[in-house]
Parts: structure tokens; sequence; C-alpha cells
């Protein structure tokens, strides 16, 4: 499956999700970046109808997503909703944004040394935690890897098996990439986890090598060099080359088990030794999704969806429990060792539950979604007010001793705060969809002149908004016969409220808001901070005050030659 965008016919829904972008298309059906309002995206796969055929397929259907359900791994697309009974039957999993690992390659080269090691460990982590529940997963290849940064993700896992026993194999068609396929399975014998394993090998092969390690050419050809075991492993890293050829072994019984390749790996001096059973390492930034950047945050935890399928109609009753029980196979702890710095700043965190079916089986159903919005503490969010409220002192205090001067600053400020927020938003992006490199500062710095033209469109919107309002306030304190101090002190308050919450002022409001969280969170330090701009406002304040009013880089105050009460 490709990430590359193309956009449906507008108003399509499945589900309930809004299709927002084509993301690709396969043996099975095609797959669409899906979004119900106020959630987070998903990726829909929209069922073929050889696929789901006829009632009894749907309920076979409905059994295996209700098994892969199960699968719970922070490198595994995990299937999040399922109706395989619906008019428009689809299976929606977490959506990972980034390149698959074909594209990668072409785009950035083979992986090597600690890369190409930590993409081998967490690829054959994700298959681990697929057979843990006793799935194979039947189509390992680089398009079905995508890249969240450094990390693998593995997707579409376990599906193949319905397609398998669907009537896509009835006229003989052969389910699944050759060269990527096990020599038995092109032998018409059943798969097993050994074939996964030979599938992890070779797409292992092709990630540090930017090869097919069976080479290319006619299907037939390509099936014939798998089952002669005749790859090419040129260029791979020494490191990992033997334990790929003997995953690549011809025979089953000659390949290593998943456990065997672990430890392997951990004895070669995997960077993730222990890591995928203990992480110790940083993990890879998540990175999210391009449309939701076009959604405004979450205001609350919603619900993505139910990992089970479709109930199966039954006029008895189901029971729920939301106590949570391990699946067989499947250690209590795994529940629990995931952490918000394995998700990023917005982690998915599951709920599991368990429902009893009429027939007494159980079936576990996991719940997604956004988290609920971190609850800051009220002396943490008086504290923050408390030093933004300085801030606007120091506004309204130099809007009273220098007008022009004051607004000028406040201008370049203004101007300048945006510029970044956009310089940083586009090299989140970025990374986002990349990950992290070397040279991003260098396209910061390049991209900086445009930036900062981008930025002027919505500074000049946001001060002439604020200006409105200051000169909205001045007719009202004219009105009220105040003195010209005390109606600049209002004027400057007035602008610098306006700006704070003007449009566009969402670009001021995260940078200053990243400076003033952190000092908000230390009590000493918040403390003479916000003391020391709380004396610079009112220092403001007390200077215009005594000494009046500066109208820099003019002599006399506007209208001056007009008796105004109170401004004289």
């Amino acid at each position: 499956m490709t990430t590359s965008p193309k956009a449906p016919p507008p108003g399509l829904t499945v589900g309930g999700y809004a299709l927002r972008a084509r993301l690709g298309e396969g043996g099975m059906g095609v797959v669409h970046l899906g979004q119900r309002p106020g959630e987070r995206p998903v990726a829909i796969k929209v069922l073929r109808p050889h696929v789901v055929g006829d009632d009894e397929a749907r309920r076979r259907l409905a059994r295996e997503v209700s098994s892969l359900s199960r699968v719970r791994s922070r490198r595994v697309a995990e299937i999040v909703d399922a109706d395989p009974f619906g008019d428009i039957p689809f299976v929606a999993t977490r959506y990972v944004p980034g390149l698959s690992l074909h594209d990668h390659v072409q785009e950035e080269g083979p992986l090597t040394g600690d890369d190409l090691r930590w993409f081998a460990d967490c690829l054959a982590e994700a298959l681990e935690a697929v057979h843990d529940v006793g799935v194979l997963h039947r189509d390992i290849k680089p398009s079905n890897v995508i890249m969240e940064g450094r990390t693998p993700i593995l997707i579409d896992f376990g599906l193949a098996r319905v397609a398998e026993d669907s009537r896509i194999t009835m006229n003989g068609w052969l389910l699944g990439t050759p060269g990527y396929l096990a020599p038995e399975i092109l032998y018409g014998d059943d798969a097993t986890a050994a074939s996964d394993v030979h599938a992890w090998a070779a797409t292992v092969a092709y990630a540090g090598t930017g090869h097919a390690p069976y080479g290319r050419g006619p299907s037939v050809a390509i099936m014939d060099r798998v089952r002669r075991g005749e790859h090419d492993l040129t260029g791979l890293d020494p490191d990992v080359r033997e334990l790929v050829e003997d995953a690549l072994a011809p025979a089953p019984e000659d390949r290593p088990s998943l456990d065997e390749v672990r430890d392997w790996l951990e004895e070669i001096g995997s960077p993730t030794a222990g890591s995928a059973r203990e992480d110790h390492r940083p993990a890879a930034p998540v990175t999210l999704p391009y449309a939701a950047l076009a959604h405004e945050a979450y205001d609350a935890p919603t619900r993505v969806g139910t990992a089970a399928a479709a109930p199966v109609p039954s006029d008895e009753p189901v029971h729920w429990s939301d106590d949570w029980t391990a699946p067989s196979g499947q250690a209590d702890d795994d529940h629990h060792e995931w952490s918000d710095e394995d998700w990023g700043a917005t982690p998915t965190t599951p709920h599991v539950r368990t429902r009893v079916l009429p027939d007494g089986s159980t079936e576990y159903v996991t719940d997604y979604g956004p988290p609920a919005r971190e609850r800051v503490p009220a002396g943490h969010r008086l504290r923050r007010s408390l030093t933004l409220l300085a801030l606007g002192g120091v506004v309204a205090g130099g809007i009273a001793l220098a007008p022009y001067v004051a607004l000028v600053v406040l201008s370049v400020v203004v101007w300048v705060l945006r510029s970044g927020s956009f310089a940083a938003a586009s090299a989140g992006n970025r990374r986002d969809r990349r990950g992290a490199k070397w040279y991003d500062g260098i396209q910061v710095l390049l991209a900086a002149p445009w930036h900062v033209v981008a930025a002027l469109g919505g500074s000049l919107v946001l001060l002439l908004w604020s200006a409105g309002i200051a000169c909205a306030v001045a007719l009202l304190c004219f009105a009220a016969s105040l003195s010209m101090t005390t109606s600049l002190l209002a004027i400057g308050g007035a602008f610098a409220v306006s700006a704070w919450w003007g449009p566009g002022s969402e670009r001021v409001r995260s940078p200053v808001r990243r400076l003033v969280d952190p000092l908000a969170r230390r009590g000493v330090p918040w403390l003479l901070v916000t003391l020391l701009v709380a004396a610079a406002g009112s220092g403001l304040g007390a200077a215009a005050s005594a000494q009046g009013t500066s109208w820099t880089p003019y002599d006399d105050a506007p209208f001056s030659g007009v008796r105004l009460p109170g401004w004289l």
C-alpha cells in the first residue's frame, strides 16, 4: 500500500467516516484516509466484492477481524473499527502517516548499521505480536511496512487469510507478492510461522540493499528463483547478512524461529538489545496525520471505534465487562507496557473489554480514541494567567509612555512571532513526513524569508483588528472624560487583549505559551520573572504618569489643536 494521497470524490462516507484521501490499493480493496467529526483519522480498507462475497464469507471475515483485534503492539497498525455486514464492508486501522518502506528506500537509500538492526528488530517484534494471538501475517513486504520516522509499523496483518479463503483464489490466483512469498507457499502448501520469517528476511534484505532479494523480471522467473533459494544479498550489512541468509532457507525447518531471530539480533549488538522487550531507547517521534492539520485540536476524549467486528446477529443478550482479561498466550502486563514516550504527545490509549457471546465464547474488544486533554492543575493555570497579565501590563504601560514607539515594537514582535510559528510548523510537518534530518536547521534558515513574507498578511490583519478595538476604547474614554494617561493605559490593555485573541492570533499565542508554560511549572523562577515583568509594566505606567506621554517621533499629541476634555 502506498501513502500517496489522491482525493476521492467529495461527500463519500463509509461507516460514518468521511473519506479524505485515497492512500492506496491492493488485492483486497482500496484504502482511504477516513475521519469522523471530532475524531482521529483512520486508514479505512474498503473491501472488494469478491473478497467478502456471500453471508458465509462475511461471517468468516467477522470472526477473523475479531481475532485480529487482539493484536496490540506499537509496531502494528491495529484494527480500530470494522463492519463486515454493512452495505460497504470495511476494516479501519490506526492511520500511520509516512512513506512505505519501498518509497522510503527509493527516496532515502538503503538502511545501514544501527538503523538497519533497529528496523529488523522492530519488524520482528511486530510479527511476534501478530503470532502471539495465533494469527499469521501472510503478506509481509516493503509496501506493507510504513516508516514512522525510523521505526517500521506493520500494516495489513492477518487479513490475507480472509482473502485466501475467499473467491479471489478460486480461479488459481496467487495471493501475495512474488519474491516475498516463501517457497512452500509457491508449492501449494499452507503458510506457517516460518513462512512469515521468510518474508521478514526478504523485507529486511530489501531495506538493507535497496533491491528485491530475488531480483526483478517475470513473476514466473522470480518464483523459480525463490523455490531454488537463489537470492542476491549484495550490499547487505555483514552484521545481519548471516541471519537473513538462514531465514531465507528454502526449507521451512532450516529457518530460525522468531525468538531465535530476536536473540540473534541482540547478540550481534542490536541497538534494541532488549529494547522491544524493555524499551530503554527513546521512541521515534510519533507523527501527526497530514489531514489532521486542517482540524482543530480535540476538546474532549472521543471514541474512534471498536476493534471488534460487527456483532453476529442474535436475539440472545450479550454481556460486557470492563475488567481486563488477557487473551490466551498474552501476558497480563502487556496491557500496561505503553507509555506517553512511546506514543508521543498525543498517545492513543487502548481500553480492552471482554464480550461474552451467547455461545459462551469470549471476544476481546478494544476502544481507541484521542486521550483526554491533559488536565492542567489550577495552580499552574493561575500562575500562567498572572504572567500573561503582567505581559499585558507591559504592553499597556509602553503605549501609555510612548504610543508610537510601542506600537512599532509590538507590530514587529507580532510579525516575528507569527513568522517563527510558520517556520516551526513547516519544520514539524517535514519531520512528521520523513523523520528528523541533519539538514533540518539549514532548511529552516533557507525558508525563513518565505515565512517572513507569509506571516505579513496575517500580521497586518491582526494589527488592524487590534487597532480598531483600541480606537473604540479610545472613543469610550473620551466620552467618559478620562485623563490622557488613564485612557492610554485602557487603550494599551485593549490592544494587548485584541492581539492575543484576534484573528490569526493562535500563531502569536503558541510561541508565547511555549515560553510561559514551562516557567509556570516552577514556583520560585516563575515568581521572580513575573514580579520583574509586573515591575516593568508598573514602572512604565508610573513614568507616563509622572513625566507625561512621549509622542516621539512627533512633538505633540494627535488632535493637539482640539480641546478634548480631560486630555489637556
